[in-house]
């Protein structure tokens, strides 16, 4: 049991994927936090920021760049583990996320404290992201810069006690070696928030408020980018206007570049596609960024979810369209399919096909009343295997409690 512990999470960008989890642990243990300074604050919590000394030097090697921020983030935080050390504060368990490097140093400084590392993602040149898209072809040299962009995340794997990843596909990307001190738990979906609801309104502009009665297609990834089949989305979206003249479209997203390579014009991909568009945009509404309440209505109003993905990091709001009962046509790409099952929890389409795509969203649109179990059962997926509360908070604190033992 969790109880009167001293515990130290690092993640750069607090809370990240431990927000749920702090919440519970901080009400009866003292939790100390490393991370680059942002707004976000939790009750209780001791948080610490640090910064990295210096850049990237311009001179470094291409292979050596990614090896030397990591170095960088793990030296910055490694430095407020020697203080707290010299303060006389030692963890009972330290649990990090071991992207950035930030986790690098941490058995050096506490040997015999327990660690647990969140391994989000483990790069491969074929088989994942990487030369998935030929719209989009690799660097020739990329092979050889995932090699040594893998070395930072190889020494966590070393040294942690044990690992943590959110899905099965993610945990079986890391080498066979290291997979037995993996655990496969996801951060968890707020059901109880998250859910139907027929009620919901959403207003697209000053003169039009959608609602769950109307035909609505949604679209939603962080950034509107290739990995996340933006473009794939934006060749089916004349089909899908042209054969559902009552529907309208709503796309959520900012126009930065979360994953791979930004466009090499300075342009958005945003921008990209829509010069190539050829069709009438006025029942297309794309809204940015918006707040999570917005987010949460534009799921309850959607009659059909696009969400489509390299094979790559899955993102929670596919996770959050299914729980709000979300009809979600996604791609046919490993991290999909770990959770949707074709025509049981939701729809599969070939991530290139964008046809395919027109046509499953027609049929949802022209048909609703067909899919209204596949909804319930998304619904249940989630509840099932997902829950914050009752499912993925307790599996956290479980493997938590049985390292600080």
């Amino acid at each position: 049991m969790l109880k009167n512990k001293t515990l130290l999470f690092i993640h750069q960008n607090f809370p990240g994927q431990f927000k749920h989890l702090v919440r519970t642990l901080v009400r009866e243990n003292s939790v100390y936090f490393i991370s680059k300074p942002n707004a976000n604050r939790i009750p209780g919590v001791k948080l610490l920021t640090y910064k990295p000394h210096r850049q990237v030097k311009p001179d470094t090697h291409a292979y050596l760049r990614p090896v030397e921020d990591n170095v960088l983030h793990g030296q910055a935080v490694a430095r407020i583990l020697l203080q707290l050390k010299q303060q006389g504060i030692t963890p009972d368990l330290i649990i990090g996320h071991s992207g950035w490097g930030e986790t690098l140093f941490a058995k050096d400084i506490f040997p015999d404290v327990p660690l647990l590392s969140y391994f989000e993602f483990y790069f491969h040149t074929f088989g994942s992201d990487v030369n998935f898209d030929p719209a989009y072809p690799g660097d020739p040299e990329i092979a050889f810069k995932l090699r040594l962009r893998n070395q930072v995340t190889l020494s966590c794997l070393e040294s942690t006690d044990q690992g943590l990843a959110p899905t099965w596909w993610q945990q079986s990307q890391v080498p066979k070696v290291f997979q037995g001190k993996m655990n496969v738990v996801h951060e968890g979906v707020d059901t109880v928030h998250l859910c139907g609801d027929n009620t919901a309104t959403v207003a697209v502009s000053p003169d039009l408020t959608l609602s769950a009665a109307s035909k609505v297609v949604t679209y939603v990834a962080r950034n509107l980018e290739p990995y996340r089949g933006f473009h794939i989305f934006m060749q089916a979206l004349p089909g899908i206007l042209e054969q559902n003249p009552d529907a309208h479209v709503v796309v959520v997203g900012a126009e930065g570049v979360s994953y791979g390579a930004k466009p090499a014009d300075g342009k958005s991909y945003k921008d990209q596609e829509l010069a190539k568009f050829k069709g009438d945009l006025s029942r297309v509404h794309i809204m940015g960024r918006v707040e999570y309440d917005v987010f949460k209505k534009i799921l309850q109003i959607s009659s059909a979810h696009i969400y489509l993905t390299y094979p790559f990091v899955l993102s929670w709001s596919m996770l959050e369209a299914m729980s709000c009962q979300c009809l979600v046509i996604g791609s046919a790409t490993p991290p999909v399919e770990e959770v949707i099952q074709h025509g049981v929890n939701g729809m599969l389409v070939d991530f290139f096909d964008h046809n395919a795509l027109v046509k499953s969203v027609t049929d949802a649109l022209t048909h609703p009343d067909q899919y209204t179990e596949i909804r319930r059962a998304a619904r249940q997926t989630i509840v099932d295997h997902y829950d914050l509360h009752r499912v993925c908070l307790p599996r956290q604190k479980a493997l938590l409690s049985s390292m600080t033992h």
